[in-house]
């Protein structure tokens, strides 16, 4: 499912955690890293330990990414001026 807000992008179930883990871990991780690295990793270890392995997180202020991902495990959005891709697939 497509967000109407062209800043998110989500196909992500709305009735699950998901899309709030999403928003609160990467909140913490942007205010708690400076380096954005440190900050995709942070978001992508949680994931992996809650929602199962095999997750993905890009975070950055300019990329592009075209990807495949699992059905309804896809979320892109911005904490501040970073944009942060969140993705499962494999």
């Amino acid at each position: 499912m497509a967000d109407d807000n062209l800043d998110q992008i989500i196909d992500m179930p709305e009735q699950s955690d998901m899309i709030n883990d999403a928003r609160t871990q990467a909140k913490y991780a942007v205010e708690h890293f400076k380096v954005e690295s440190q900050i995709s990793n942070y978001i992508k270890k949680f994931f992996d330990e809650k929602y199962g392995p095999n997750w993905h997180c890009v975070v950055g202020k300019h990329f592009n990414s075209y990807s495949s991902y699992e059905s309804k495990r896809y979320m892109f959005f911005y904490e501040g001026q970073m944009a942060i891709l969140l993705y499962k697939m494999g």
